[in-house]
């Protein structure tokens, strides 16, 4: 089985656990009333990253807002995406942070992707729109 960060080429420049950076994609979306926002522990069942955070917009423009605001959010934590798509017509804009993989979805794009079904191995958490902190994402105790 391959390791997590360590089996990827791409690699981040700064230090911050991904789970942190998870929470903060979390926090961004939040800011911006992301429906749906879903935490996926993939970890165990993929060496492509560690976490998805995936959200859904109601409209093009706030599926932007959401996106800008994850990016703002994350690049005050010293962290820039090594790639990001989807910007030109906010369906679907994928930012990726090597370690975690953000996701903003239109309500339509969600549904057909269904990423959750998708990497229906991996442990999945729900967050709700008031959710002060994320389980899946807690430090693990050791």
């Amino acid at each position: 089985m391959l390791s997590t960060s360590a089996s990827r080429l791409k690699q981040r420049t700064t230090h911050h656990p991904a789970r942190d950076l998870a929470a903060l994609a979390v926090e961004a979306m939040q800011s911006k009333k992301a429906v749906d926002v879903t935490v996926i522990d993939v970890r165990e069942v993929s060496g492509v990253t560690d976490y998805f955070v995936i959200g859904t917009g109601e409209s093009a423009l706030q599926v932007k807002a959401v996106a800008d605001a994850v990016r703002e959010q994350l690049k005050e934590a010293g962290e820039r995406p090594w790639k990001r798509e989807g910007t030109q017509h906010n369906q679907w804009v994928v930012l990726d942070y090597v370690d975690v993989v953000v996701h903003v979805f239109d309500r339509e794009r969600r549904a057909y992707y269904d990423l959750e079904r998708l990497w229906g191995d991996a442990p999945v958490e729900h967050v709700a729109p008031d959710a002060e902190r994320v389980a899946l994402l807690q430090a693990e105790a050791g």
